[in-house]
C-alpha cells in the first residue's frame, strides 16, 4: 500500500489523528496575530483544539537580526488529510499576509504543521515531520507543556529532545492566547 494515501484502508474512513502545529509571529500585533490563527485553527471543519501551550518569547533562529518572536503550540485532534491541514496553515498565512521573501525572515504569523499522528511523508508540498522540528527549542519547549507524553516520530520523545537541546533562547511569557 502506499504509504502517501492518508485514509483508514479498511472502513474508508479517515482516522482521527493528533496533529501539531506550531505558530509565530514576530511582526506588529504578535499576540493578536497568534490569537488570530488560533480562532482559525479552532474555526476549522474536521480539526478539533486539544490543548494551547503558553505563549514563549523567542530568539531568531537562522537570520538573528530581527524582532524576537511570540511563539506557542496548538495540539488537535483531526480526521483532515495531512495535505488539507498544510493547506489551511498557509491560508493562514495567507489571510495575515505573511510575506516570503526572506528565508527565516521576519513575519506576521507562521503556522507550521509539525507533525501528524505517526505519519511521514517526505513529498514534494509537504514532509511530516517536520524536518527541523526536532532541533527547534521554540517548537519542542511549547510542545512539550502542553503535551508532556508527546513523540516526534523518527526522533523520539519530545521530553528527551528538548533535554539535548539549548532552550536559553525560549522564555515563558505570563502571556495567554485562548
Amino acid at each position: 500500500m502506499n504509504g502517501s494515501i492518508d485514509v483508514d484502508t479498511l472502513s474508508g474512513m479517515a482516522p482521527l489523528r493528533v496533529a501539531t502545529f506550531s505558530l509565530g509571529s514576530n511582526l506588529g500585533d504578535r499576540l493578536e496575530y497568534l490569537q488570530g490563527a488560533t480562532n482559525a485553527l479552532r474555526a476549522t471543519p474536521g480539526l478539533r483544539i486539544t490543548g494551547i501551550s503558553s505563549v514563549y518569547e523567542t530568539t531568531p533562529v537562522g537570520l538573528a537580526d530581527q524582532p524576537d518572536f511570540l511563539n506557542l503550540v496548538v495540539v488537535t485532534e483531526s480526521t483532515l488529510a495531512s495535505i488539507v491541514m498544510l493547506e489551511r496553515a498557509l491560508a493562514i498565512e495567507d489571510a495575515y499576509a505573511r510575506v516570503r521573501t526572506v528565508h527565516w525572515g521576519p513575519r506576521t504569523v507562521d503556522v507550521d504543521l509539525i507533525a501528524v499522528g505517526d505519519r511521514v511523508l517526505d513529498g514534494k508540498d509537504l514532509t511530516l515531520p517536520h524536518p527541523r522540528a526536532h532541533e527547534r527549542a521554540f517548537v519542542l519547549v511549547p510542545w512539550l507543556e502542553v503535551d508532556p507524553d508527546a513523540v516526534l516520530v523518527g526522533h523520539g520523545r519530545v521530553a528527551d529532545l528538548v533535554a539535548g537541546l539549548d532552550a536559553s533562547g525560549v522564555r515563558r511569557t505570563d502571556l495567554r492566547v485562548e
